[in-house]
């Protein structure tokens, strides 16, 4: 083949193969947490382990309309653990929420009182809490950023601190990731 038709093919082929590798929500998540597919990884996944994971999450993007990605982590977890085969009876994710982030898990109605605009993440939090996911507010962030609990979306939780619920979380064997 000659050099200028090899050139030719490769573009013609070249797109086809960038659309097969597209990211791809789904199965617990239709919405968020877009992965790719690995094909033959060598470090297999184990589908018969449960997983048990707490996310740290402190950071919150400066825009007050632009979802917060740190959250979104835990439905790409979840998603791409599924599609590799581990079910999500054996997914056990939990986000302990503080700092900047704080902000993250209220209310629409509270959000857009101080912001001018619906939150965000309210519907991809409904949408992990119905997948099992736990949401956990530091009591000192709250606190300190007069986010009381009654402004919370229905579901999150309160602890004492972010530092009590990362310990007790460990303590039951949920394994930190922090971004």
């Amino acid at each position: 083949m000659k050099p200028s038709n090899l050139l030719l093919a490769l573009l013609l082929i070249f797109p086809i193969l960038i659309m097969s590798q597209e990211k791809k929500a789904g199965p617990v998540l239709d919405e968020y947490g877009k992965v790719w597919k690995i094909e033959n990884p060598d470090f297999a996944t184990d589908t018969t382990m449960e997983y048990r994971v707490v996310f740290d999450i402190m950071h919150s993007p400066e825009s007050y309309t632009e979802l917060n990605r740190s959250i979104e982590t835990a439905a790409r977890f979840l998603n791409m653990h599924a599609q590799n085969g581990v079910p999500e009876s054996q997914l056990k994710v939990a986000l302990v929420v503080h700092s900047k982030a704080s902000k993250d898990v209220i209310t629409n109605e509270a959000y857009q009182t101080r912001f001018s605009t619906q939150n965000p993440n309210q519907d991809m939090i409904k949408q992990l809490m119905d997948s099992d996911v736990e949401f956990i507010l530091c009591g000192q962030s709250s606190k300190s950023r007069d986010y009381p609990k009654e402004d919370l979306i229905p579901g999150v939780k309160m602890s004492l601190s972010a530092m009590t619920a990362l310990i007790q979380l460990q303590n039951k064997g949920y394994q930190l990731i922090k971004f």
